[in-house]
Protein backbone atom coordinates (compact mmCIF):
# COMPACT_ATOMS: atom_id res chain seq x y z
CA UNK A 1 0.00 0.00 0.00
CA UNK A 2 0.99 3.76 -0.65
CA UNK A 3 1.52 6.48 2.05
CA UNK A 4 -1.76 8.03 0.16
CA UNK A 5 -3.76 4.84 0.33
CA UNK A 6 -2.80 4.64 4.12
CA UNK A 7 -4.03 7.99 4.76
CA UNK A 8 -7.35 7.62 3.14
CA UNK A 9 -7.99 4.71 4.91
CA UNK A 10 -6.84 5.97 8.27
CA UNK A 11 -9.37 9.20 7.36
CA UNK A 12 -11.95 6.98 7.04
CA UNK A 13 -11.17 5.22 10.07
CA UNK A 14 -10.98 8.52 11.90
CA UNK A 15 -14.83 9.42 11.14
CA UNK A 16 -15.28 5.87 11.91
CA UNK A 17 -13.41 6.12 15.51
CA UNK A 18 -15.55 9.48 15.84
CA UNK A 19 -18.52 8.02 15.44
CA UNK A 20 -18.22 5.18 17.66
CA UNK A 21 -17.24 7.42 20.02
CA UNK A 22 -19.71 9.88 20.34
CA UNK A 23 -22.03 6.80 19.91
CA UNK A 24 -20.76 4.95 23.08
CA UNK A 25 -20.87 8.27 24.94
CA UNK A 26 -24.62 8.98 24.04
CA UNK A 27 -25.35 5.46 24.85
CA UNK A 28 -23.36 5.53 27.84
CA UNK A 29 -25.85 8.60 28.93
CA UNK A 30 -28.81 6.45 27.99
CA UNK A 31 -28.08 3.36 30.01
CA UNK A 32 -27.15 5.67 32.98
CA UNK A 33 -30.24 7.79 32.38
CA UNK A 34 -33.43 6.21 31.10
CA UNK A 35 -36.25 5.88 33.00
CA UNK A 36 -39.81 3.70 32.72
CA UNK A 37 -41.58 0.74 32.46
CA UNK A 38 -38.87 -0.84 30.24
CA UNK A 39 -35.73 0.49 32.72
CA UNK A 40 -34.48 -2.66 33.66
CA UNK A 41 -34.77 -4.04 29.68
CA UNK A 42 -32.99 -0.97 28.57
CA UNK A 43 -30.48 -0.03 31.03
CA UNK A 44 -29.25 -3.57 30.14
CA UNK A 45 -29.38 -3.27 26.44
CA UNK A 46 -27.89 0.09 26.44
CA UNK A 47 -25.19 -1.03 29.03
CA UNK A 48 -24.33 -4.26 26.57
CA UNK A 49 -24.15 -1.87 23.66
CA UNK A 50 -21.94 0.88 25.47
CA UNK A 51 -19.42 -1.82 26.13
CA UNK A 52 -19.53 -3.52 22.97
CA UNK A 53 -18.92 0.19 21.40
CA UNK A 54 -16.11 1.06 24.04
CA UNK A 55 -13.87 -1.98 22.99
CA UNK A 56 -14.93 -1.18 18.97
CA UNK A 57 -13.25 2.23 19.97
CA UNK A 58 -10.10 0.56 20.80
CA UNK A 59 -9.75 -1.85 18.04
CA UNK A 60 -10.45 0.82 15.47
CA UNK A 61 -7.72 3.43 17.03
CA UNK A 62 -5.13 0.70 17.38
CA UNK A 63 -5.93 -0.03 13.32
CA UNK A 64 -5.58 3.41 12.54
CA UNK A 65 -1.99 3.24 14.30
CA UNK A 66 -1.04 0.21 12.76
CA UNK A 67 -1.55 2.39 9.50
CA UNK A 68 1.22 4.41 10.98
CA UNK A 69 -0.74 7.48 11.52
CA UNK A 70 -1.86 9.10 14.86
CA UNK A 71 -5.54 7.77 16.55
CA UNK A 72 -7.59 11.15 16.77
CA UNK A 73 -8.30 11.51 20.59
CA UNK A 74 -10.03 14.30 21.75
CA UNK A 75 -13.70 15.68 21.75
CA UNK A 76 -12.99 18.83 19.55
CA UNK A 77 -11.33 15.77 16.82
CA UNK A 78 -14.38 13.73 16.91
CA UNK A 79 -16.28 16.54 17.20
CA UNK A 80 -14.72 17.86 13.57
CA UNK A 81 -15.06 14.34 11.94
CA UNK A 82 -18.08 12.48 13.17
CA UNK A 83 -21.49 12.56 11.58
CA UNK A 84 -22.84 11.37 14.91
CA UNK A 85 -23.84 14.42 17.15
CA UNK A 86 -23.43 14.32 20.75
CA UNK A 87 -27.20 15.40 23.08
CA UNK A 88 -27.27 16.84 25.89
CA UNK A 89 -30.15 16.09 28.21
CA UNK A 90 -32.35 12.68 28.81
CA UNK A 91 -34.88 12.13 26.52
CA UNK A 92 -38.03 9.89 26.77
CA UNK A 93 -36.88 5.95 26.24
CA UNK A 94 -38.77 5.49 22.80
CA UNK A 95 -36.72 8.94 21.89
CA UNK A 96 -33.42 7.31 22.61
CA UNK A 97 -34.06 4.32 21.37
CA UNK A 98 -34.54 6.04 17.76
CA UNK A 99 -31.89 8.32 18.27
CA UNK A 100 -29.36 5.13 19.04
CA UNK A 101 -31.04 3.38 15.58
CA UNK A 102 -30.42 6.24 13.97
CA UNK A 103 -27.00 6.88 14.99
CA UNK A 104 -25.95 2.54 14.69
CA UNK A 105 -27.39 3.14 11.05
CA UNK A 106 -24.73 5.83 10.56
CA UNK A 107 -22.04 4.39 12.07
CA UNK A 108 -22.69 1.50 9.40
CA UNK A 109 -22.59 3.63 6.56
CA UNK A 110 -19.18 5.52 8.19
CA UNK A 111 -18.21 1.75 7.99
CA UNK A 112 -18.61 0.78 4.81
CA UNK A 113 -16.98 4.04 4.02
CA UNK A 114 -13.53 2.68 5.46
CA UNK A 115 -14.63 -1.16 3.55
CA UNK A 116 -14.41 1.40 -0.12
CA UNK A 117 -11.28 3.05 1.17
CA UNK A 118 -9.86 -0.20 2.17
CA UNK A 119 -10.00 -1.77 -0.86
CA UNK A 120 -9.27 0.96 -2.85
CA UNK A 121 -6.13 0.64 -1.42
CA UNK A 122 -5.81 -3.33 -0.92
CA UNK A 123 -6.02 -3.10 2.79
CA UNK A 124 -7.99 -6.49 3.87
CA UNK A 125 -7.58 -5.83 7.58
CA UNK A 126 -9.24 -2.30 7.88
CA UNK A 127 -11.95 -3.86 5.30
CA UNK A 128 -12.53 -6.49 7.69
CA UNK A 129 -12.38 -4.59 10.42
CA UNK A 130 -15.03 -2.24 8.77
CA UNK A 131 -17.44 -5.36 7.77
CA UNK A 132 -17.22 -6.47 11.75
CA UNK A 133 -18.48 -3.50 11.99
CA UNK A 134 -21.16 -2.60 10.02
CA UNK A 135 -22.63 -6.22 10.63
CA UNK A 136 -22.53 -5.37 14.71
CA UNK A 137 -24.03 -1.69 13.93
CA UNK A 138 -26.90 -2.82 11.69
CA UNK A 139 -27.70 -5.76 14.56
CA UNK A 140 -28.17 -3.39 16.53
CA UNK A 141 -30.51 -1.40 14.62
CA UNK A 142 -32.82 -4.19 14.08
CA UNK A 143 -32.71 -4.99 17.84
CA UNK A 144 -33.47 -0.99 18.15
CA UNK A 145 -35.77 -1.03 15.83
CA UNK A 146 -37.60 -4.60 17.52
CA UNK A 147 -37.95 -2.37 20.41
CA UNK A 148 -40.44 0.27 18.43
CA UNK A 149 -42.98 -2.61 17.14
Amino acid sequence: MSKRSNQDVATALGVLLADSYILALKTQNYHWNVVGSDFVQLHQLFGDQYEALSGAVDEVAERIRALGFPAPASFGEFTDRASVKSTAGHPPARDMITALRDDHLTVAKSAYAVIKAAESASDDSSADLATGRVTEHEKAAWMLTALLG
